[in-house]
């Protein structure tokens, strides 16, 4: 099956703007028009292989770039891009070399990456015209994107709404009825009512369903502060969103005058408690900090969090602090 829409990202930088994108195209286009992850490459395949027929089955590439995109570094501290083998690489590199419209997507106020910081077989992604997503203009950010992707893949007949028009004929009785067509219009009624009641028990079971069904996230999801925070780079300022068992979590610390910016992470949610770690272990400047903080949330009212930090540094001992966050007016 071949996708109109290419989505490119890395976990570590934008996966939970990727996956609320993929999701908003899903519903636009249909769920065969828009491809995200290279999954299911069968033991012995050549991945570079695989990556390159997926992007050539399709007609756009959205690259999705945040903050680190262009710096984050693997495990053997080189960066990403540097590597001829990474994924990311490869899947815009082999949109560029086929004439594939390659569109930047920038989110959490990312910009674009100069030439001088891209692989030569990258460097024509820094003069491809960009957009931006926003979290306070998702919607309508969005909603200029998909107008804009139109001239590359159309709504399938499933994301259509098409009127229902009825088409049963009213068929009246003869003047003389014959004294046996009663007991058949009576008879007539029987389908009539079956129908109904068919149609009253399915109500009552999808209203069954949504209400045992409902998203479990929606008493995490919003913005919320952390009033009593104190010391440098605590936390301060959490927002979440998502459905499912899946959540996206992005966080802020305390740096005055202006809160330090952690970065979003996906987390893990079973209903009762979300968990999610951010590695903070490099500053602008690229020196080494070596802390991680794994955040555990969970409600503890109509209107607060209960939010452990537990803190681990590579220099000395860790430490955990609890705090009530309320949320944002």
């Amino acid at each position: 099956m071949a996708h109109a829409i290419f989505i490119s990202y890395r976990r570590d930088d934008t996966e939970g703007e990727a996956g609320r994108l993929f999701d908003d195209l899903n519903r636009a286009f249909g769920n065969d028009a828009v491809f995200m992850d290279v999954s299911g490459i069968e033991p012995g395949t050549d991945f570079r292989k695989a990556i390159d027929d997926n992007v050539a089955c399709c007609g756009v590439l959205l690259a999705m770039i945040g903050p680190t995109w262009a710096t984050i570094a693997g495990s053997d501290g080189q960066r990403r891009l540097d590597n001829e083998n990474d994924y990311v690489r490869l899947e815009i590199a082999s949109a560029l070399r086929r004439n594939i419209a390659v569109i930047p997507v920038l989110v959490h106020d990312a910009h674009m990456p100069h030439a001088d910081q891209l692989p030569d077989n990258l460097k024509d992604l820094a003069y491809r015209n960009s957009v931006e997503i926003t979290h306070a203009r998702w919607n309508s950010d969005v909603q200029l994107l998909i107008q804009a992707l139109g001239q590359y893949v159309n709504a399938t007949k499933e994301t259509e709404t098409e009127p229902v028009h009825a088409a049963v004929p009213v068929q009246l009785p003869p003047l003389h009825a014959a004294p046996e067509a009663a007991p058949v219009r009576t008879k007539s009624n029987t389908p009539l009512m079956v129908g109904i009641a068919v149609l009253v028990a399915l109500g009552i079971a999808l209203a069954v369903f949504f209400v045992l069904h409902r998203p479990t996230t929606s008493a995490l999801d919003g913005r919320w502060t952390n009033p009593s925070a104190q010391g440098r780079n605590s936390l301060v300022q959490l927002e979440i969103s998502g459905s499912g068992n899946q959540l996206a979590i992005h966080a802020w610390g305390l740096c005055p005058p202006a809160n330090c910016d952690w970065g979003m992470q996906t987390a893990s949610f079973d209903g009762q408690k979300a968990q999610a770690t951010w590695s903070l272990m490099n500053d602008a400047s690229g020196e080494e900090k070596g802390r991680a903080a794994t955040l555990t949330i969970s409600k503890s009212g109509s209107d607060k969090l209960e939010v452990e930090v537990a803190n681990t540094y590579t220099g000395h001992a860790g430490n955990t602090h609890q705090s009530e966050f309320v949320r944002a007016q």
